[in-house]
């Protein structure tokens, strides 16, 4: 791997980092001329006393007692959470002129189920579990979609498939991606100096221009498309079950519609292919790995970094470093998390020895489980989409229902962002780069709902600080309209 060298590029830029805050703005109202303390007659002020019953003063009366009973109103439903989308987003804590390290790992066909800290029933999310414990849970984060390729170009544009132009996935044959005039999250921070990289599923394009290197990525290792959309020597647990490719030139592509045979899946180190087809049981090894030495060199190079961590789990075909005795039961999915987990734990350990106090880690998920596929599937936790399942649908991936994107959210930054906290506010969708130059102190006045794409600006840079510290709810991603 090699990090590009190169001095701090004095470009103003904006990241996806964001705080729910409230504030008390300081409001002034004139005296009617009949209250007490104004110059009135000594009769208006015995009138505005009560001492005289006057009918314009007794007007007056109920109109301040109208807009008292309003105010209570509106506090009463601000606190209940109902005004959460009118908030402003921003970040609170202490602030140094030092630009921020950003780290988004973001999860495949993981349900809302499959966190141990959402759902009791699961037990084997240990590190993720911590790092709910160390950081922020959010129990009501939204996907922007409810399929990979969606998904992932709102999370790089914060823009949702409507306005990016990406609202289906991309399939092997697609000559196409990510349309070339859309901006990314990537490009906006290299422009700013940032080292960014990426690593695992990237899905948004294959061919030439759409190729992660020209998408804003200084570094990139990972597969182009989904691991279950090319053949490989260890195919791994999947209904049906697919072959390994074949040994010869003959082609079993009419063995199951399912199943990719006439392509091997490639692994890609930035324009190289370094092997095909893809070992599946060592790609997490080998994810770890290259993250880690990602963390460490730009953290050595003293220049800020952006690490998208595109991971394979838990989309099928599932495959785990030990083969298990008995596949038909839950333990391949089981064993998949924990091996997802511990690829997690490793990031974040790495994190915590180099750039701890500078890095914001944000994991999330690309939308819901794949119900279809039974046991390999995860858990929607308690949104199963009764009438759906009835009917003999899905209430998770492919679908409008609450399974479908409703994913595990999780954020990471000691320090910054308070430990085990968890929010209830309704969130949705994706990064959105939106506070410049982080090294500010001045308050935030980013509006979740004015901002949709990223932004190259000279808006002032906002954050909030003060000894009182958070005022609100920490949230990463701004929501995308």
């Amino acid at each position: 791997m090699k990090i590009p060298s190169g001095g701090f590029i004095p470009v103003a830029t904006t990241i996806p980092v964001a705080i729910i805050t409230t504030t008390t703005a300081a409001t002034s109202h004139k005296l009617h001329p009949c209250f007490p303390g104004t110059s009135c007659s000594e009769s208006q002020q015995e009138r505005a006393l009560g001492k005289v019953t006057g009918s314009g003063c007794r007007q007056q009366e109920l109109i301040a007692m109208g807009w008292f009973f309003l105010k209570v109103l509106l506090v009463g439903v601000s606190l209940s959470g109902f005004l959460y989308p009118l908030m402003d987003f921003c970040i609170s804590g202490k602030t140094t002129g030092q630009k921020p390290n950003i780290v988004i790992i973001l999860a495949d066909d993981m349900g809302w189920g499959d966190l141990g800290a959402n759902w009791a029933d699961t037990k084997d999310t240990a590190n993720l579990d911590k790092m709910a414990s160390e950081g922020m849970r959010f129990v009501d984060f939204h996907a922007a979609a409810s399929t990979c390729s969606p998904s992932r170009a709102s999370l790089l544009t914060g823009r949702l498939g409507l306005r990016n132009g990406v609202t289906h996935n991309f399939a092997v044959t697609s000559v196409g991606g990510l349309p070339l005039n859309e901006t990314t999250l990537a490009e906006v921070l290299q422009q700013a100096g940032y080292i960014t990289g990426m690593i695992g599923k990237w899905h948004l394009g294959h061919h030439g221009s759409y190729h992660p290197n020209f998408r804003g990525f200084h570094y990139y290792f990972g597969i182009p498309y989904s691991h279950d959309m090319g053949c490989t020597d260890t195919p791994g647990y999947n209904h049906p079950p697919c072959p390994s490719c074949p040994r010869d030139n003959g082609s079993l592509r009419n063995l199951d519609r399912d199943c990719y045979t006439d392509i091997a899946l490639p692994l890609y180190e930035n324009l190289n292919i370094v092997e095909q087809p893809v070992n599946l049981s060592s790609l997490v090894q080998k994810y770890t790995e290259k993250a880690t030495e990602f963390i460490q060199q730009a953290s050595a190079s003293g220049r800020p970094f952006l690490l998208y961590v595109g991971l394979a789990h838990m989309h099928v075909p599932l495959s785990v470093s030990q083969p298990l005795a008995n596949a038909q039961s839950r333990r391949p999915y089981r064993a998949g998390i924990r091996e997802m987990d511990s690829l997690v734990g490793q990031i974040k350990h790495k994190l915590d020895h180099t750039a701890k106090e500078n890095t914001f880690l944000w994991f999330t998920g690309d939308n819901g489980p794949w119900a279809q596929k039974c046991e390999l599937a995860g858990s929607v936790g308690p949104f199963t989409g009764s009438w759906q399942t009835h009917q003999g649908g899905s209430p998770a991936k492919q679908t409008t229902w609450e399974g479908g994107h409703r994913v595990p959210a999780l954020a990471y930054w000691p320090g910054r962002v308070p430990a085990n906290v968890t929010s209830t506010a309704l969130l949705r969708c994706c990064s959105t780069p939106t506070v410049e130059q982080l090294g500010s102190s001045e308050p935030c006045k980013v509006s979740a709902w004015s901002v949709t794409r990223p932004s190259t600006s000279q808006v002032e840079p906002k954050l909030v600080t003060g000894a009182s510290g958070l005022s609100g709810i920490t949230l990463f991603p701004l929501f995308s309209i």
